[in-house]
């Protein structure tokens, strides 16, 4: 029961009897004058500057904007055309244009454009993000110049320039509050849903917006030396290269090598039999076109698309592709706590009431003694939980005065139904307690909960002058209700998840018990570039640059990131990360910058994108594999066949023939059936090319024993043999492709229907195309079902050696 008099702790209760339950309260609060703190400033503005002073000072620091640097766009286009395979694809176009082979060189021209738009679309994601970062920002300030208050563009802001900030304003730039208290949301920068008091002596970011009252502040940084503008600089730098990128280039590097040696050799030999020139090109040019993966690239984005949109349906969005291959390595997970680990939203979590108060009366008190326009976190906190648990005789509300920054405490004026007046005050425990005789079980109470990481709150009551406490409330964001299974979970693919959040070392060593997370706090800044990272499991006290830092030193000991995130100033490590979440709470800054955001609340999508990744994984490991094994053999091949024949047994035109029935058409492994691994992925490109050299040199032999056979024991001529390559060349290709695409024994799992359907319209083509003599010299039925008959063989021989190999290798 809430006492009348406060002249001891067991006052008399009945003067309260009679009064209506709290949501009547509530409901009928009476409006009242705003308090003397919340009018605009009284205290008179200084001057400010001059707007010649104004002027100089601007040419000086430059305008209070984010600098656009965006490239143009032929530029970047430009440079997507110059580098590696974009080189290799360029020579084969010109030689094929020389050759008057116009629908080759357009197939290729296609695959060039294709790989380069998709750069351009990955480079856009980054200025995307600066753009969502400008767009925050104020456009109009109220700024005191030449001793008058006038309204200019926030960019034309200057330091030292004095401002005024009013409620539904942006804070247009960095500023000390001189004057005056406001409520400011800086959720759009930080993520975090509790706004903050703010009142002179306090500092104030960019881009922050104005709840409630009015202040005088003065500017102390500008543009890019902002908060603000710091983000979107580093947002701009980071760049982490996917392991897509570095794939390929590796893939292509080593082929180059291979085949740009065995191409030379080509090229001296042909001379030197005096091949005549006419000949000598297409043979180079089959070489070039036989070393390039070309598809590679684009099987990559392929299979990414594939799994964007699978994950879609499981409630995770793609922005950027190269985020799903890279889910399948993550190994560790750098994860905000509020908003994304936590709801984002205060909770009463503790009430300790004083006798002889108890819950009820306490939170009825503190709901007196809290705003009720919505806009403070923590007065919303208690007033949801005084609701859940109502009292019949609550006293009826005089007057409200909000907290003040100053005084930090709110206070209320009540009156009873007996006609007592009551006074009631809230705020923190150092505060409130000075205003009441000495309570050594409420600060024992306070001690154990701050302890536990919790926020506390005080209320006091009784009358003016003659206060008691009344108890302590201990308010926290508490865990998302899947955030501790989704840790299990993670735990057991192989993943560490790391906390890294702005809040106090205790609150973040709560949570982190809480939700799972093991491991030392590290609770300094700056971070040094030298941490051990790999040591600790909470990050507390952290700024956004450190989350960045952290990231860029758990990259630069060979780990793949994710970070998971929700505000603005999560934005460059999201987008430094190799895989940045937002969850669905996130700002647009957030979202723009991720690779991926979570369309659903919670975080169990992100499970989902760890082994979507990695079936995605799985898909590109075997179409790169055979793509090694293809085109080591093509090459040697062509080797072997000029030099059983003194001929290029293949042409320019059968070469594109097989690029669009082996190489495009088996992009649709894409959406094979397979498993993903239990463990994160690694390329090994190193082992992934010996076991395909070993896997090539199988399947050389066959081919260059069945052109032998064609040759030697049929007696076919040149054209003829021709076509004997081709079918050779394909059907072992889809042998190759069966084998490679399982880990284990080749029938362990079913092959996807569109693998299926492609194997099938890939065999069908080239036997049409063979049997009847189009585009090559016909060869009887009987010896092209006896050619696929051969590379049933040669699959069941390339499984068992294939077993050896993949186990040696560590190839999974």
């Amino acid at each position: 029961m809430i006492p009348s008099s406060t002249n001891s702790q067991a006052g008399d209760n009945s003067a309260l009897s009679g009064a209506h339950d709290l949501s009547t309260v509530v409901d009928n609060r009476r409006p009242v004058p705003p308090p003397a703190h919340q009018d605009p400033p009284t205290t008179a503005a200084p001057s400010g500057l001059t707007t010649d002073e104004a002027e100089r000072r601007l040419k000086t620091e430059g305008a209070n904007a984010i600098a656009d640097v965006r490239q143009r766009p032929l530029w970047m286009a430009a440079k997507k055309l110059w580098a590696p395979v974009p080189w290799m694809l360029e020579v084969a176009i010109i030689l094929q244009l020389a050759l008057k082979d116009y629908v080759g060189a357009s197939i290729v021209l296609l695959l060039l454009l294709f790989n380069a738009g998709l750069g351009l679309f990955q480079e856009s994601q980054a200025q995307a993000t600066v753009d969502a970062l400008r767009s925050r920002l104020a456009l109009l300030a109220a700024v005191r110049r030449d001793g008058k208050w006038k309204t200019l563009p926030a960019a034309g802001l200057v330091t030292n320039d004095i401002v005024k900030l009013s409620l539904g304003t942006v804070v247009p730039a960095d500023v000390d509050l001189i004057d005056g208290s406001v409520l400011l949301d800086q959720s759009m920068l930080t993520g975090e849903s509790v706004a903050i008091e703010s009142g002179a002596g306090t500092h104030a970011f960019a881009g922050a917006l104005v709840r409630r009252g009015e202040a005088v502040a003065k500017v102390v940084a500008t543009g890019e030396r902002t908060k603000f503008g710091r983000t979107a600089e580093l947002v701009r730098t980071a760049t982490a290269e996917s392991s897509q990128q570095k794939t390929v280039l590796r893939v292509v590097r080593n082929l180059v090598l291979f085949n740009g040696a065995v191409t030379v050799l080509l090229g001296v030999y042909s001379f030197s039999v005096s091949m005549p020139i006419g000949e000598m090109v297409p043979l180079l040019l089959v070489a070039i076109l036989s070393s390039i993966p070309v598809a590679l690239p684009s099987m990559f984005t392929l299979a990414a698309a594939v799994g964007a949109r699978s994950l879609a349906s499981r409630g995770v969005l793609s922005t950027r592709l190269s985020a799903v291959d890279e889910a399948a390595g993550i190994d560790v997970l750098c994860s905000d706590k509020t908003g994304t680990l936590t709801r984002n939203e205060l909770a009463v979590m503790s009430i300790s009431p004083m006798p002889p108060f108890d819950e009820a009366h306490l939170l009825a008190l503190a709901a007196l003694a809290s705003s009720d326009g919505g806009q403070d976190a923590v007065d919303a906190a208690i007033r949801d939980a005084s609701s859940a648990k109502p009292i019949p005789d609550a006293p009826a509300l005089v007057t409200f005065v909000p907290f003040d920054p100053a005084l930090k405490r709110s206070e209320a004026t009540l009156r009873a139904p007996n006609g007592a007046s009551l006074h009631v005050v809230k705020g923190a425990f150092e505060t409130i307690s000075s205003l009441t005789p000495s309570c050594a079980a409420a600060a024992t109470e306070a001690e154990k909960l701050e302890a536990k990481g919790l926020r506390v709150l005080a209320v006091a009551s009784g009358p003016p002058g003659a206060l008691v406490m009344a108890g302590v409330i201990g308010l926290s964001d508490p865990p998302r209700d899947d955030s501790a299974a989704l840790i299990t979970q993670l735990g057991g693919l192989g993943v560490r998840t790391v906390m890294v959040t702005g809040d106090a070392r205790k609150t973040a060593e709560t949570v982190a018990a809480l939700v799972g997370i093991t491991g030392k706090t590290w609770a300094t800044t700056p971070l040094p570039e030298d941490i051990d990272a790999q040591s600790y499991g909470i990050y507390a006290g952290v700024l956004p640059e450190d989350k960045y830092q952290l990231v860029k030193v758990l990259q630069k000991h060979g780990h793949i990131v994710g970070m998971c995130g929700d505000g603005a100033n999560d934005a460059p490590a999201l987008r430094q990360a190799q895989m940045g979440i937002a969850v669905l709470s996130a700002t647009d800054v957030a979202k723009s910058a991720a690779g991926v955001v979570l369309t659903e609340a919670g975080l169990g999508g992100i499970v989902a994108l760890v082994e979507e990744g990695r079936t995605t994984f799985q898909r590109i490991l075997t179409y790169t594999l055979r793509s090694i094994i293809h085109k080591i053999v093509q090459v040697l091949f062509l080797a072997g066949g000029l030099l059983m024949t003194g001929h290029a047994i293949l042409t320019p035109a059968l070469m594109v023939l097989m690029m669009v029935t082996g190489d495009f058409l088996a992009m649709s492994s894409s959406t094979d059936n397979v498993r993903p691994s239990p463990r994160p992925n690694i390329w090994h490109i190193r082992n992934l090319t010996m076991a395909g050299i070993a896997m090539g040199m199988i399947d050389l032999l066959f081919c260059i024993g069945t052109l032998a056979t064609g040759k030697f024991v049929l007696g076919l001529d040149t054209d003829a043999l021709r076509t004997v390559a081709v079918v050779t060349l394909v059907f072992s290709g889809q042998a190759v492709f069966y084998v490679a695409r399982e880990r284990q024994r080749m029938w362990s799992s079913v092959p996807g229907r569109w693998l299926v359907a492609s194997s099938v319209a890939d065999v069908a083509i080239i036997t049409v195309l063979a049997s009847s003599g189009l585009l090559m010299t016909a060869l009887p039925l009987q010896l092209i079902a006896g050619i696929l008959c051969a590379a049933v063989v040669l699959a069941v021989v390339l499984d068992s050696a294939k077993l050896v190999l993949f186990r040696r290798l560590a190839v999974t």
